[in-house]
């Protein structure tokens, strides 16, 4: 169960933090807190799992990336956490999720790759399924963008 506290300290870091050098000090005085206290609130929260971890979202079209795709991998349920690991050693592949295949569709474990070009990503896909023993693949790429946010719980 989260405090009042909680709920307030993460309403203000479930979004974007303003590119400052202390943004834990600017939400403190928003909220009539220490930045210490914020500091101990994200601490504690870290540590219980209840935040895994904060990230950066990087506008992949303006740093370089011009391409990214969804690549749906069939993989041996038996083999899928081993295969996984190995897909998410490459730093072109920023997520990777293990999935129940429906109806027709049986791929099961997919990973968004980023790259340079389209060829680029299909041939870091090729490179991953021959490094993996993965025969059947698929890459879903991404041609418009239509909403991409963080989720807000509070």
């Amino acid at each position: 169960m989260l405090t009042e506290l909680e709920k307030s300290v993460l309403s203000q870091v479930q979004g974007d933090l303003a590119v400052e050098q202390r943004p834990f000090k600017t939400i403190a005085g928003r909220l009539g807190i220490s930045e210490q206290e914020v500091l101990n609130c994200l601490r504690s929260l870290s540590e219980r799992g209840i935040i895994r971890r904060f990230g950066v979202t990087i506008r992949h079209q303006i740093s370089g990336f011009e391409a990214n795709a969804m690549a749906a991998f069939l993989v041996e349920e038996d083999r899928a956490d081993e295969v996984a690991e190995a897909i998410v050693a490459y730093p072109q592949v920023t997520h990777c999720y293990r999935r129940i295949p429906m109806g027709n569709w049986r791929f099961n474990l997919f990973a968004m790759i980023h790259g340079a070009s389209e060829e680029e990503c299909r041939e870091l896909a090729r490179e991953i399924s021959e490094k993996a023993g993965i025969s059947e693949y698929q890459l879903l790429f991404s041609h418009t963008e239509h909403k991409k946010t963080s989720m807000r719980y509070f």
